[in-house]
């Protein structure tokens, strides 16, 4: 069964896409720690970040700086932090989060209740910057 992600990517799932490429997708998390929480996935389903070749593995870094340099122009934050963790979701993904302070990338802490609408504002400001 495909991940949900692939879901995502294969279109069966809705998402706030702010970034597509060939290899990669970016979109926003719908639980996010921050407003412009993103994810990056590659579009090849792969558990483990760290079972991608090498090559592919470079140019989704780079496509998270450019997602990332984005995000940090729409929305007001002193950086972007960049979390793998990768137990909830069987598919390789980056999590890109604006950051205030270093507890805004605790994954522990209550995720914001946002409405899909919210969601699609953040998307258009990320897409529009």
């Amino acid at each position: 069964m495909p991940t949900l992600f692939t879901q995502i990517i294969n279109g069966s799932i809705p998402c706030h896409k702010i970034a597509e490429n060939d290899e990669f997708l970016a979109f926003l998390d719908i639980s996010p720690l921050a407003h412009g929480h993103a994810l990056v996935v590659p579009k090849k389903e792969t558990d483990y970040i760290f079972d991608l070749d090498d090559a592919l593995l470079g140019r989704m870094m780079v496509f998270a700086k450019m997602v990332a340099l984005q995000v940090e122009k729409a929305i007001d934050c002193k950086r972007i932090g960049v979390a793998v963790i990768g137990l909830e979701v069987p598919h390789a993904h980056i999590h890109l989060v604006p950051l205030q302070a270093v507890s805004d990338i605790n994954f522990e802490r209550p995720k914001l209740i946002v409405t899909q609408q919210e969601l699609a504002d953040v998307a258009n400001r990320i897409l529009n910057a």
